[in-house]
């Protein structure tokens, strides 16, 4: 059976504002499926924003299951990642669920997988998926030698990313609280 790829998500998190972006592309093995695919959404009340990169049925169950953490939270991004990755990997079915989050909100950006991680870069810029490490370096390098804006910085990054690898394209998706 053939792997589903195609996703490049990065997100950055700077001066109480949080950034993140996704190429459209998914890919069956050699084959473009979509070419526009939105892999970003808003959740609670548009005050938190995720990225996924993974099986997209997946994804969408870990949206639904973390905005409900964050309501029975109220908004504590921190504490409902952690509930989340914690039910993730326990959960028998959960467990099965194949992607990874980015989710950030005003006060910090965090990546939540289903090993458990919930993890905060020292940085403030964390990537995932096929492109995830091309468009990691390239927001590194761009934060590090100038002073550009948080969409500019993310726009750029997935930019490059898409310049070298084959999974990710330049239909973006950028979306900032």
């Amino acid at each position: 059976m053939s792997q589903i790829r195609g996703t490049t998500i990065i997100g950055i998190h700077r001066n109480g504002h949080t950034c993140i972006g996704g190429d459209g592309q998914v890919t069956l093995g050699d084959t473009v499926l979509k070419s526009k695919a939105v892999k970003i959404r808003r959740i609670y009340d548009d005050r938190v924003l995720v990225g996924f990169a993974g099986a997209t049925a997946d994804a969408f169950t870990l949206f639904e299951k973390f905005e409900e953490r964050l309501k029975g939270n109220k908004g504590n991004l921190r504490k409902a990642a952690v509930e989340l990755a914690r039910e993730w990997r326990t959960d028998k079915v959960l467990r099965r669920l194949d992607a990874m989050l980015v989710a950030g909100d005003s006060s910090t950006i965090l990546l939540i997988s289903g090993a458990g991680d919930v993890l905060e870069p020292d940085d403030g810029i964390i990537a995932i998926g096929s492109g995830g490490s091309y468009a990691l370096a390239a927001a590194r390098a761009l934060a590090a030698n100038g002073k550009m804006a948080n969409r500019a910085l993310i726009g750029e990054a997935l930019r490059i990313a898409a310049d070298i690898c084959i999974y990710t394209n330049n239909n973006t998706m950028i979306e900032e609280v």
